[in-house]
């Protein structure tokens, strides 16, 4: 959904959404930016291309972007990506505020959740994810 939403064709190499696939688990990750509060990619841009939107969303000015790939190796969690397709950068923008990946993932594995929502909240949901990922993992 997310290739579709923003470059009209569903290709796994235009989308936003990772999947980490563990077989033997039976196991499905979808992994996307999760709009760092302190974004590093933010941080080492050195020509400000990076900036949060009105969204909360961390975003790319795309006529700013040089390309330079300092931010793709800079996330911590490999959300950055490169295209070598449309020869630019790219990551989850929140599609403008309402997430197509959200809005049409009928299992509820992707939702999207209010930048301003308590923090506590986010931290137990972060918590509960961590430990998931490790039992995962082992």
């Amino acid at each position: 959904m997310c290739s579709f939403g923003h470059n009209g064709v569903f290709n796994p190499r235009l989308s936003s959404v990772s999947v980490i696939d563990y077989p033997e688990s039976a196991v499905t990750i979808p992994l996307m930016c999760l709009q760092c509060e302190d974004a590093v990619c933010q941080n080492v841009c050195p020509v400000g291309a990076i900036y949060r939107d009105k969204n909360d969303a961390v975003v790319i000015d795309q006529a700013k972007c040089i390309v330079c790939k300092l931010c793709v190796n800079a996330c911590p969690l490999g959300n950055m990506k490169f295209s070598p397709i449309t020869r630019s950068v790219f990551k989850c923008d929140l599609c403008g505020g309402t997430p197509q990946c959200a809005r049409y993932c009928h299992a509820g594995a992707i939702v999207y959740v209010d930048p301003h929502e308590d923090s506590d909240r986010k931290k137990r949901i972060a918590d509960q994810f961590k430990e998931a990922f490790s039992e995962v993992k082992s």
